[in-house]
């Protein structure tokens, strides 16, 4: 994998610095149930607000996790590209044969290391259901989910469950349901903690 912000000494370790101040001095708790080496895919919720961006970077940072994260092959255009493959950025492109899920999939099977990390729910307003394609991305790489949360309820954030697949996916996407129920985003109005529609769905879109 490409060199990223993670592998340069000095910012890392300032940055890590940064986060464990910002989040000290916001009253946030950080919980972390994830192995300390292998690949996993992280998802994060509930998405809410702008603020759950950098939020998350300092969590990361604070865990000292290296997570990577895809995006549009556009954001890399020009000078930004640099910049965003050295924040661990990896280009997608849609227009391509590959689609998201085998995107990611082969990253997974091209890195003996690898955390990737998506938003789930796609957006940070509210949705009808999550776009299941993480589910597809961890069972065709066959890498367990990494259950991350921002609870501002209790200031609580970090990754709270591992989650192996299994064959059963109805059964999985309950106890990720489940889950994610009792959390509170920052704009509570923007999160539907009932996920209609996933537990039924055996297919969706990435």
């Amino acid at each position: 994998m490409h060199f990223t912000i993670h592998d340069t000494p000095g910012v890392i370790h300032f940055m890590r610095l940064v986060s464990w101040i910002a989040l000290k001095l916001s009253g946030w708790k950080v919980v972390n149930v994830a192995p300390a080496s292998g690949s996993y895919l992280i998802i994060a919720a509930p998405h809410t607000s702008n603020w759950d961006f950098p939020l998350g970077i300092a969590i990361a940072f604070h865990l000292r996790l290296k997570v990577y994260f895809i995006a549009k092959h556009t954001l890399f255009a020009g000078p930004l590209g640099p910049i965003m493959r050295w924040l661990g950025g990896i280009p997608l492109n849609r227009e391509a044969s590959k689609n998201f899920v085998e995107t990611s999939i082969e990253a997974f099977t091209q890195n003996d290391t690898l955390v990737l990390a998506i938003a789930p729910e796609g957006t940070r307003s509210s949705v009808a259901r999550w776009k299941t394609g993480f589910y597809h991305m961890a069972k065709g790489a066959d890498v367990p989910l990494a259950l991350a949360y921002f609870d501002f309820s209790t200031r609580t954030g970090g990754i709270g469950k591992m989650l192996n697949t299994s064959d059963d996916m109805a059964n999985d996407i309950q106890t990720i349901e489940d889950f994610y129920r009792p959390m509170k985003g920052k704009n509570t109005h923007n999160y539907n903690p009932d996920i209609a529609g996933i537990t039924s769905a055996k297919h969706s879109d990435p």
